[in-house]
Protein backbone atom coordinates (compact mmCIF):
# COMPACT_ATOMS: atom_id res chain seq x y z
CA UNK A 1 0.00 0.00 0.00
CA UNK A 2 1.56 3.11 -1.24
CA UNK A 3 1.53 5.89 1.55
CA UNK A 4 1.09 9.63 0.01
CA UNK A 5 2.10 12.55 2.13
CA UNK A 6 0.72 16.06 1.77
CA UNK A 7 1.67 19.23 2.72
CA UNK A 8 -0.70 21.46 4.32
CA UNK A 9 -0.58 25.17 3.38
CA UNK A 10 1.71 25.05 0.48
CA UNK A 11 2.77 28.23 0.10
CA UNK A 12 1.03 29.96 -2.81
CA UNK A 13 1.41 29.46 -6.65
CA UNK A 14 3.80 31.86 -8.84
CA UNK A 15 2.24 34.38 -11.28
CA UNK A 16 4.38 34.55 -14.32
CA UNK A 17 3.24 38.33 -14.16
CA UNK A 18 1.12 40.49 -12.14
CA UNK A 19 -2.50 40.24 -12.68
CA UNK A 20 -4.11 42.89 -14.31
CA UNK A 21 -7.50 42.57 -13.39
CA UNK A 22 -8.97 45.11 -11.15
CA UNK A 23 -12.66 44.70 -9.11
CA UNK A 24 -14.47 47.77 -8.72
CA UNK A 25 -17.54 47.77 -6.30
CA UNK A 26 -20.21 50.14 -5.64
CA UNK A 27 -20.67 51.16 -2.17
CA UNK A 28 -20.75 47.93 0.61
CA UNK A 29 -23.42 47.55 3.45
CA UNK A 30 -21.29 45.23 4.50
CA UNK A 31 -18.31 45.38 6.12
CA UNK A 32 -18.17 41.28 5.98
CA UNK A 33 -19.05 41.29 2.21
CA UNK A 34 -15.86 43.79 1.11
CA UNK A 35 -13.51 41.88 3.79
CA UNK A 36 -14.33 38.40 2.20
CA UNK A 37 -13.93 39.94 -1.58
CA UNK A 38 -10.69 41.63 0.19
CA UNK A 39 -9.18 38.16 0.81
CA UNK A 40 -10.48 36.61 -1.97
CA UNK A 41 -9.07 39.08 -4.26
CA UNK A 42 -5.80 38.52 -2.97
CA UNK A 43 -6.15 34.78 -2.98
CA UNK A 44 -6.51 35.11 -6.69
CA UNK A 45 -3.53 37.61 -6.92
CA UNK A 46 -5.05 40.95 -7.74
CA UNK A 47 -3.39 44.09 -5.66
CA UNK A 48 -5.91 46.40 -6.76
CA UNK A 49 -9.53 47.12 -5.36
CA UNK A 50 -11.67 50.26 -5.85
CA UNK A 51 -14.50 50.68 -3.59
CA UNK A 52 -17.27 53.49 -4.23
CA UNK A 53 -18.16 55.21 -0.65
CA UNK A 54 -16.36 54.54 2.44
CA UNK A 55 -14.50 51.08 2.40
CA UNK A 56 -14.00 49.45 6.21
CA UNK A 57 -12.16 45.79 6.12
CA UNK A 58 -12.49 43.76 9.23
CA UNK A 59 -8.53 42.69 9.59
CA UNK A 60 -9.74 39.24 11.08
CA UNK A 61 -11.64 38.13 8.09
CA UNK A 62 -9.52 39.82 5.16
CA UNK A 63 -6.50 37.98 6.81
CA UNK A 64 -3.22 38.74 5.00
CA UNK A 65 -5.31 39.57 1.99
CA UNK A 66 -5.83 43.54 3.89
CA UNK A 67 -1.86 43.81 3.58
CA UNK A 68 -1.73 42.39 -0.18
CA UNK A 69 -4.55 44.33 -1.74
CA UNK A 70 -4.79 48.28 -1.87
CA UNK A 71 -7.96 49.51 -1.54
CA UNK A 72 -8.88 52.73 -2.89
CA UNK A 73 -12.06 54.43 -1.88
CA UNK A 74 -13.50 57.01 -4.19
CA UNK A 75 -17.35 59.18 -3.92
CA UNK A 76 -18.08 57.72 -6.94
CA UNK A 77 -17.36 54.97 -9.27
CA UNK A 78 -18.39 56.41 -12.54
CA UNK A 79 -15.25 58.51 -13.13
CA UNK A 80 -13.02 56.02 -12.02
CA UNK A 81 -15.10 53.63 -14.40
CA UNK A 82 -14.13 56.52 -17.43
CA UNK A 83 -10.24 56.51 -16.25
CA UNK A 84 -10.02 53.07 -16.69
CA UNK A 85 -11.68 52.52 -19.92
CA UNK A 86 -9.16 55.43 -21.33
CA UNK A 87 -6.21 53.26 -20.02
CA UNK A 88 -7.42 50.17 -22.46
CA UNK A 89 -9.42 48.09 -19.67
CA UNK A 90 -12.24 46.15 -20.45
CA UNK A 91 -15.12 46.84 -18.37
CA UNK A 92 -17.40 44.05 -17.36
CA UNK A 93 -20.10 44.32 -15.31
CA UNK A 94 -21.46 41.40 -13.00
CA UNK A 95 -25.08 41.85 -12.73
CA UNK A 96 -28.51 39.73 -14.12
CA UNK A 97 -29.79 41.94 -17.13
CA UNK A 98 -31.91 40.88 -20.23
CA UNK A 99 -28.57 41.13 -22.40
CA UNK A 100 -26.06 39.85 -20.17
CA UNK A 101 -23.98 36.90 -21.18
CA UNK A 102 -23.21 33.48 -19.05
CA UNK A 103 -20.52 34.02 -16.91
CA UNK A 104 -19.13 30.41 -18.01
CA UNK A 105 -19.29 31.34 -21.96
CA UNK A 106 -17.75 34.56 -21.32
CA UNK A 107 -14.12 34.80 -22.62
CA UNK A 108 -12.66 37.66 -20.91
CA UNK A 109 -9.42 40.32 -21.97
CA UNK A 110 -6.22 40.10 -19.73
CA UNK A 111 -6.79 43.93 -19.20
CA UNK A 112 -10.30 43.61 -17.27
CA UNK A 113 -12.10 45.50 -14.72
CA UNK A 114 -15.04 43.66 -12.87
CA UNK A 115 -17.67 45.59 -11.73
CA UNK A 116 -20.09 44.92 -9.27
CA UNK A 117 -23.14 46.57 -7.34
CA UNK A 118 -23.80 46.79 -4.08
CA UNK A 119 -26.02 43.87 -2.01
CA UNK A 120 -29.12 45.67 -2.72
CA UNK A 121 -29.49 47.45 -5.92
CA UNK A 122 -26.96 46.33 -8.31
CA UNK A 123 -25.31 48.13 -10.49
CA UNK A 124 -27.06 51.61 -11.22
CA UNK A 125 -28.04 52.90 -14.88
CA UNK A 126 -25.02 55.30 -15.32
CA UNK A 127 -22.37 52.37 -14.05
CA UNK A 128 -24.77 49.77 -16.47
CA UNK A 129 -24.03 52.03 -19.43
CA UNK A 130 -20.12 52.90 -19.20
CA UNK A 131 -20.22 48.60 -19.35
CA UNK A 132 -18.48 47.22 -22.16
CA UNK A 133 -20.00 43.58 -21.34
CA UNK A 134 -22.38 42.43 -18.43
CA UNK A 135 -22.20 38.79 -17.47
CA UNK A 136 -24.30 36.88 -14.68
CA UNK A 137 -23.58 33.76 -13.04
CA UNK A 138 -26.52 30.86 -13.68
CA UNK A 139 -28.88 30.86 -10.50
CA UNK A 140 -30.96 27.26 -10.36
CA UNK A 141 -32.67 28.17 -7.11
CA UNK A 142 -34.16 30.84 -5.15
CA UNK A 143 -32.69 33.60 -4.33
CA UNK A 144 -32.47 34.94 -7.38
CA UNK A 145 -29.10 35.81 -6.79
CA UNK A 146 -25.70 34.89 -5.06
CA UNK A 147 -24.46 36.67 -2.40
CA UNK A 148 -21.94 40.08 -3.32
CA UNK A 149 -18.87 38.69 -1.95
CA UNK A 150 -19.69 34.58 -3.04
CA UNK A 151 -20.42 36.59 -7.03
CA UNK A 152 -17.28 37.98 -6.70
CA UNK A 153 -15.71 34.74 -5.87
CA UNK A 154 -16.84 32.98 -8.83
CA UNK A 155 -16.09 35.84 -11.36
CA UNK A 156 -12.58 35.66 -9.64
CA UNK A 157 -12.53 31.96 -10.18
CA UNK A 158 -13.17 32.18 -13.78
CA UNK A 159 -10.99 34.75 -14.58
CA UNK A 160 -8.02 32.98 -13.51
CA UNK A 161 -9.02 29.57 -14.66
CA UNK A 162 -8.85 31.89 -17.79
CA UNK A 163 -5.66 32.92 -17.11
CA UNK A 164 -3.80 30.48 -14.64
CA UNK A 165 -0.53 32.47 -14.83
CA UNK A 166 -1.13 35.81 -14.91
Amino acid sequence: MTKFTHQRHKPPSQLDRPRELVVACGPLHSTVNLSRIVRTASCCGLTRLIVGGRAKVDPCIARQGAQQVTLESHRSLAPVLKKLKSFGYQLVGLEQTTNSQSLPDFAFERKTALVVGNERQGLTDEQLYLLDHVVEIPVYGLPHSYNVATAVGIALYEYCRQFPFG
